[in-house]
C-alpha cells in the first residue's frame, strides 16, 4: 500500500480475519498438485472507513465484493470498545468480511526513494516506539473486531544482516508478533521496501510463527525490487494476504513506479494466482486502487471482473 486514503466517503478498503494459507499441506511427493480446500480467494477491497464507517463498507457490498481490508490510521488513539461493537455491527449487517486491520503511521510519511526509507515502517528509530503502540492498539481493535490478521509496512529492511537497524527491525517485529499471537492474529509484513530475499531472512531471523506476508503485487515492482511471480517462488508459503494492484517500474530514481488499473501494468495476475493456488493459499485477494472519487469506483467495477476471469480460470 502506498498511500492511506482509500473509499472512505469517496473510496477505500478492507478487513478480515482468516489466515491466507490453506491449514492442510501438500502430502509428499505430490509438489505442484493443486491444494483446494473450502472458499478459495474470495475477492475484497482495501478501504479507510473513517469518515463515513456505514457508507464505506456499504459500497463494498454494493460492489458485490465479499470482503474488505481495513486501514486504520484515522483511528489511531481512538481505538474502544464501542468502535469495535460499531463495526463489527456494520460488518455483519453488510455480509462483509473484515480479513486484516492495519496502521503505518503515525508520524511523517514519505512514500519515495529520498525520503522512505528514513520515514516508512518500524525501521526508522524516531518513530519505531508510536508505531510498535500502534500496533499494538490496532491488534488489540481486530481483536474485539473478529479479525485475525493485522499488516503493516516494516520498511526498508537493510539487505546487510550486519546492518545495526536490520539487528533492531529484528526485535522490533518479534514483539508486534508476539502481541498478535498472544490475540490469536496473523502479524504480515507487506512488500514493497525491501528484496524478497531480504524479507525471507527477516522471517527467518524473527523466528515467529505467526509472522507472515501479505503480498501487494504491484508494489515489488513500484519498488524496483522484484517481479511478483518470482517473488512467490521465495516468500509464496508464508504469504497470508493479497493486496491486488498493477504497476510499472520506477524509471526516475527518486520516484516510485505508477501504479495503475490492474490489467493494464506489469503484473501477470494469472500467474502470481497459480502458483499460490498450487501452495494451497485460500485467502482473500484485495483489490487496492489508487485513484479517488467517482473514477476509483469505476475502475474497482472494471478491475473486479478482470479479477474473477482471472480467478475463474486458475481455480477451475
Amino acid at each position: 500500500m502506498l498511500r492511506r486514503d482509500f473509499l472512505g466517503l469517496a473510496a477505500t478498503a478492507a478487513l478480515a480475519g482468516t489466515s491466507g494459507m490453506a491449514e492442510a499441506t501438500t502430502p509428499a511427493g505430490a509438489r505442484g498438485t493443486p491444494v483446494r480446500l473450502g472458499r478459495t480467494m474470495d475477492l475484497g477491497l482495501v478501504i479507510s472507513p473513517f469518515h463515513g464507517p456505514e457508507e464505506t463498507i456499504k459500497r463494498v457490498h454494493d460492489l458485490g465484493l465479499s470482503t474488505c481490508f481495513l486501514s486504520l490510521d484515522a483511528y489511531i488513539g481512538k481505538f474502544t470498545p464501542e468502535l469495535a461493537t460499531q463495526m463489527r455491527g456494520l460488518l455483519d449487517r453488510y455480509g462483509v468480511k473484515a480479513t486484516a486491520v492495519e496502521v503505518v503511521g503515525p508520524g511523517k510519511l514519505v512514500w519515495d526513494f529520498m525520503q522512505g526509507p528514513s520515514t516508512i515502517g518500524l525501521v526508522p528509530r524516531a518513530t519505531r516506539a508510536v508505531r510498535m503502540d500502534a500496533l499494538r492498539q490496532v491488534s488489540d481493535f481486530a481483536k474485539l473486531v473478529g479479525v485475525g490478521q493485522v499488516q503493516t509496512h516494516c520498511g526498508f529492511i537493510p539487505e546487510d544482516p550486519a546492518d545495526p537497524l536490520y539487528a533492531e527491525a529484528v526485535v522490533a517485529i518479534r514483539e508486534v508478533a508476539k502481541h498478535c499471537a498472544g490475540n490469536g492474529q496473523d502479524f504480515l509484513m507487506e512488500t514493497g521496501q525491501e528484496t524478497p530475499t531480504t524479507m525471507s531472512r527477516m522471517l527467518r531471523d524473527v523466528a515467529q510463527p505467526n509472522l507472515g506476508v501479505g503480498l501487494d503485487t504491484a508494489n515489488l515492482i513500484l519498488y524496483g525490487k522484484a517481479n511478483p511471480v518470482d517473488a512467490v517462488d521465495i516468500l509464496g508459503p508464508h504469504v497470508k494476504s493479497i493486496h491486488a494492484k498493477d504497476g510499472r517500474w520506477p524509471t526516475d530514481p527518486n520516484k516510485l513506479g505508477e501504479e495503475v488499473l490492474i490489467g493494464t501494468g506489469l503484473v501477470d495476475f494469472h500467474k502470481v494466482f497459480a502458483k499460490l493456488h498450487h501452495l494451497g493459499y485460500n485467502g482473500a485477494v484485495t483489490i487496492e486502487r489508487e485513484t479517488s472519487g467517482p473514477q476509483q469506483i469505476a475502475d474497482v467495477r472494471e478491475e473486479k471482473a478482470y479479477l474473477d476471469k482471472v480467478l475463474s480460470d486458475v481455480i477451475g
